[in-house]
């Protein structure tokens, strides 16, 4: 309904003072046909419904964050429940033992000695020269046995547990002729200093130590060389500095991603690692180590399932007092285990590949650790890599069977670049 003057005009005039409406003959703009009617409440359904479904969507995606995140809880509550379930287990057994010790040599069980003199064979001068660097960054300072000209490209030894640079005597022989040989007694060994806290023995830190003593040394590239917990470390360096590692060599160490995946798949070397759970506890470990006068430390290298082979080369008397001497001083066992009480926290690596050519050689013998980790390791390499399995050998590779430990590793050497080309 519209004012007269705003529609059609009226053929008689309206009243004076009245104003006059009609209906107006055209349908209004602000009507809706049934059409443009139906459109809109057909476009206000569909808003609806992609609203409802925006928010669909976003709750299945937050209950999917969680069921992840619970998920990976649960896993991480089951990894430590199954790390610390197994250090009871293990401790039980050790209790046993040590209950059984007392039953059997009640006097002796509780006796050792600290060694207060060095062997004559830690003197020896045809195996180098005793030196010691201080680095700056740590403040710590590190004991190493060098031979060989200086200038020549540098091949650094890892020692592993329960070691020192003394396990690479026949290397340091061998291999003084074309290069600059050194032995490192690792943070916490032989006369290298003994951090006092658990923490400083964390996987980065002994990772560095390598890098600053390389550079101290006044290289920036070497040829790593390492064993057991030195096999771990030198995977590490390799991984982390692929600039610094012309070569690698690793004697029995898996690559660290293969240990933590074939231990948690295969009992069998989960229960061949046990003493990894076992030395996660306080004190007790060392003990179990000192008693009978560190006889547990001896039947590592001269028993039958853990010790050199029948072909091997076995310890001498003096060699074994020179390992007690060394594990024997004040804080020594600490330091050493305080390695693995910072195993389980770096799992699992940011990196893993490894860009330098490897040698892996595996004691056939070795009663800590399977030979089917040894080939998964190809897997992590992004070069050349040579696997070699040593018949009879145990886990003391480079003592046990130091004549073709030296011998692979010289054939590795000389393939590829020649070592002019690592020269500084």
């Amino acid at each position: 309904i519209l004012p007269a003057h705003t529609g059609e005009q009226s053929r008689e005039p309206p009243p004076s003072g009245q104003r006059h409406y009609h209906v107006c003959s055209h349908p209004s703009r602000h009507a809706l046909n049934p059409s443009r009617k139906a459109a809109r409440l057909a476009e206000t359904s569909r808003r609806s419904r992609s609203c409802s479904n925006v928010k669909m969507a976003r709750l299945l995606h937050n209950l999917l964050l969680l069921s992840v995140w619970l998920a990976l809880k649960l896993r991480l509550l089951g990894y430590w429940a199954c790390v610390y379930g197994y250090c009871a287990l293990c401790t039980t057994t050790a209790l046993l033992r040590l209950w059984w010790n007392i039953l059997l040599r009640p006097s002796t069980t509780f006796q050792w000695a600290v060694r207060e003199t060095p062997p004559s064979c830690l003197s020896d001068t045809s195996l180098g020269t005793h030196c010691y660097v201080r680095i700056k960054e740590s403040g710590l300072r590190f004991h190493y046995v060098a031979a060989g000209e200086r200038g020549k490209p540098l091949m650094l030894f890892l020692h592993g547990f329960p070691e020192f640079w003394f396990s690479w005597r026949h290397q340091l022989r061998e291999f003084k002729s074309e290069f600059r040989v050194v032995a490192v007694d690792m943070r916490g060994y032989g006369e290298s200093d003994l951090p006092p806290s658990t923490e400083c023995y964390r996987l980065d830190y002994l990772v560095t130590d390598v890098k600053d003593i390389v550079e101290y040394l006044g290289y920036n590239r070497c040829f790593l060389v390492g064993h057991d917990w030195g096999g771990i470390i030198a995977w590490l360096c390799a991984i982390h500095y692929p600039e610094m590692v012309a070569k690698l060599v690793v004697l029995n160490s898996p690559h660290p991603c293969v240990f933590a995946d074939y231990a948690l798949r295969h009992p069998s070397q989960m229960l061949k690692s046990s003493y990894f759970f076992f030395f996660q506890l306080p004190r007790f470990p060392e003990l179990m180590l000192s008693i009978n006068d560190f006889k547990a430390l001896k039947s590592l290298f001269t028993s039958r399932s853990t010790g050199i082979g029948r072909k091997g080369r076995w310890l001498t008397t003096e060699e074994l007092e020179a390992y007690l001497y060394a594990l024997s001083q004040p804080g020594a066992l600490t330091a050493a285990l305080n390695y693995f009480r910072n195993v389980f926290s770096f799992l699992p690596l940011s990196q893993s590949e490894v860009r330098s050519p490897v040698l892996l050689l595996w004691g056939e013998r070795d009663a800590f650790l399977e030979q089917d980790m040894a080939e998964a390791c190809r897997l992590y390499i992004r070069n050349h890599f040579r696997l070699n399995i040593i018949s009879g050998a145990s886990h003391w590779l480079q003592q046990d069977q130091p004549d073709i430990v030296n011998t692979l590793i010289w054939t590795f050497l000389k393939e590829g670049e020649g070592r002019k080309n690592y020269r500084n």
